[in-house]
């Protein structure tokens, strides 16, 4: 009886993660130019008319950057973020919105499932790697659809949803 139950759990587990995946597909974004080598994968939510940041991602608490599982953000290459130190490796990304700036954290913890049962953020700032806090600036223009991509002159990390983006400036360390 405990491993046909065991069994149902992890069935039930695996078409709910399939379904919210429909809902914020996940995706890749790779950026492989001027010696930088960077892989970021991430779930993708839609705006569908919601108030996002203050609303479904408030303000001031910590956001595992999209949906679904915890967004990885992978480096080949030593490199300077805002003006700070990120050894090569792999983290998980996170931040800290906030209505004129938010804090980005990259953390040495793998969490899986980016929050708990409680929809609270799985990040445990022991394992954080560096905490940078960067200006917010308005889209011009909504955004349906959370984006994370890197601009290629001067090179900097974006984070883009509804009329919210935040430049992250990045090069390679010396």
């Amino acid at each position: 009886v405990v491993l046909v139950l065991m069994g149902l759990g992890i069935i039930g587990f695996q078409i709910l993660k399939h379904n919210t995946k429909k809902q914020s597909p996940e995706t890749t974004m790779k950026y492989e130019e001027g010696g930088m080598n960077i892989e970021v994968v991430y779930s993708r939510p839609f705006k569908k008319d919601r108030e996002i940041f203050g609303g479904l991602v408030p303000y001031g608490e910590v956001w595992r950057t999209g949906a679904n599982e915890a967004t990885t953000f992978k480096t080949e290459t030593d490199l300077i973020i805002a003006g700070k130190s990120l050894p090569k490796g792999e983290y998980t990304l996170w931040t800290i919105p906030n209505a004129s700036n938010w804090e980005v954290i990259f953390n040495n913890g793998n969490y899986g499932w980016g929050v708990n049962f409680q929809s609270v953020a799985s990040r445990d700032s022991e394992f954080d790697a560096l905490n940078i806090t960067v200006p917010v600036q308005r889209n011009f223009k909504v955004l349906e659809q959370f984006t994370i991509e890197i601009e290629r002159t001067p090179p900097a990390l974006l984070f883009s949803w509804d009329f919210t983006r935040v430049d992250i400036p990045l090069s390679i360390a010396e």
